[in-house]
């Protein structure tokens, strides 16, 4: 080695040496005093943020079971073509990936779900009431999510309208 070169060495083995004598003193000034400094909090002691409007249920519905739904409930609405393309609109985005767009359980997944989805126009889904078919759809099934959080009540019963249209064009037939 040169002699330039063991002088620069040296010279980084004592800078070396006292960056690690003086760590102790260093710590992570100035952040290593925060929780000394910072103000103190209590959990709750303020209380929670306003939540913007429409975000909370403001008008939910008590829990009911699917058999007591088909004697307690009753579609508000009445078929139109207004509703009837909300339903639509609603069932492809929502049901269709299972169930189908016709509704026959042939849906694109089905193959990748153990126990097949049912055909709502035919058999027993056509003898269930609206309120068992919204109760369904709010709560879900057995193998069936819930769609309560996915759609409103307004939107559960539209979906219904638009079920039984599809029933009664499968039944015409």
């Amino acid at each position: 080695m040169k002699r330039r070169e063991r002088a620069a060495l040296r010279t980084a083995i004592l800078l070396c040496g006292l960056l690690a004598a003086a760590a102790h003193r260093a710590g992570a000034f100035p952040w290593s005093i925060d929780m000394f400094r910072g103000e103190s909090v209590q959990a709750m002691a303020k209380s929670p943020r306003v939540m913007p409007p429409g975000t909370m249920p403001i008008d939910g519905e008590a829990p009911m079971s699917r058999e007591a739904a088909s004697t307690a409930l009753h579609n508000p609405f009445k078929p139109s073509a207004a509703a009837l393309q909300v339903g639509k609109t609603l069932f492809d985005d929502n049901c269709a990936a299972c169930h189908g767009y016709n509704a026959r359980g042939d849906g694109p997944v089905r193959f990748l779900l153990r126990i097949p989805p049912a055909d709502l126009t035919g058999g027993v889904s056509v003898q269930r009431s609206d309120g068992y078919i919204y109760a369904t759809i709010r709560n879900g099934s057995i193998v069936m999510p819930s769609y309560a959080d996915a759609m409103s009540a307004t939107e559960r019963w539209q979906v219904v309208l638009y079920l039984r249209s599809l029933q009664k064009r499968v039944s015409a037939k």
